[in-house]
């Protein structure tokens, strides 16, 4: 094996192993973008029809979160008084300029059982107003989306049920806290209704925005790999090249 070979042997494996990595890296994220793609249409496909009934309370222990995350549906019954709970949330655009809360109010069905309304946002400095949190009377039809439990990550600060405060969409840990017997399993979030300035709640519901940026990611991987290489091809011209010249006379 020549020197320039020998000098080249393990670079040329660390590339291909590294190239390896970044190529598997972007084929990932080309079959995300194929799944993100697929969860957009499914979104708005269900989100988009005529509000189907809700769910019956039956039903609601077979049920998986693919059955009817962002289902459009319509519910009748009415507000339980005296109970609800605050989702802390980042400022929603077209809402507030601060953070603030999303309301969850327990919604007894006709049809039995109970389900938890996302009533809308309230800024932080309006959440103690307790005319904003009073829960309207008599008997009502709500439509909106169900939306699954929402799913907790490392950084996601522990709830506060004591102060009635938490820090995910989660309708059974809501449920408990909040004493409710036949809980539904899915939160409903209301449509988005023409509202002042000064209207609190204010519900932001509709077809949600999700972001998509795999294409990206899978560029990127692709062009790194791509950079990877040129770049060992650089270095092993430069290596050949002080070698042929050593060997010079």
């Amino acid at each position: 094996m020549s020197p320039s070979a020998r000098a080249l042997l393990w670079p040329a494996i660390a590339t291909a192993l590294l190239f390896a990595l970044l190529v598997s890296l972007g084929f990932w994220q080309v079959r995300r973008l194929g799944e993100k793609e697929a969860l957009i249409a499914r979104v708005e496909r269900r989100a988009t029809q005529a509000p189907q009934p809700i769910p019956a309370p039956q039903d609601w222990a077979a049920l998986r979160a693919d059955d009817y995350d962002f289902m459009h549906v319509r519910a009748q019954g009415r507000y339980i008084g005296d109970r609800d709970a605050l989702i802390f949330a980042a400022p929603p655009e077209g809402a507030s300029p601060e953070p603030g809360y999303w309301l969850l109010t327990p919604f007894a069905l006709s049809g039995g059982g109970v389900v938890l309304v996302d009533r809308g946002f309230v800024p932080a400095s309006r959440v103690d107003d307790a005319s904003l949190r009073a829960d309207p009377s008599g008997e009502a039809t709500l439509v909106g989306l169900l939306r699954a439990p929402e799913r907790r990550n490392p950084f996601t600060p522990a709830d506060e049920p004591d102060k009635g405060v938490f820090y995910a969409r989660d309708p059974a840990a809501i449920g408990a806290a909040l004493g409710l017997a036949k809980a539904a399993p899915f939160a409903l979030v209301i449509d988005a209704a023409p509202v002042t300035a000064s209207d609190w709640p204010r519900p932001l519901g509709g077809v949600p925005t999700i972001v998509n940026n795999h294409f990206s990611y899978a560029v990127t991987w692709f062009g790194l790999s791509l950079a990877l290489l040129v770049i060992f091809a650089l270095y092993a011209r430069g290596v050949t090249a002080g070698a042929d010249a050593s060997k010079a006379p």
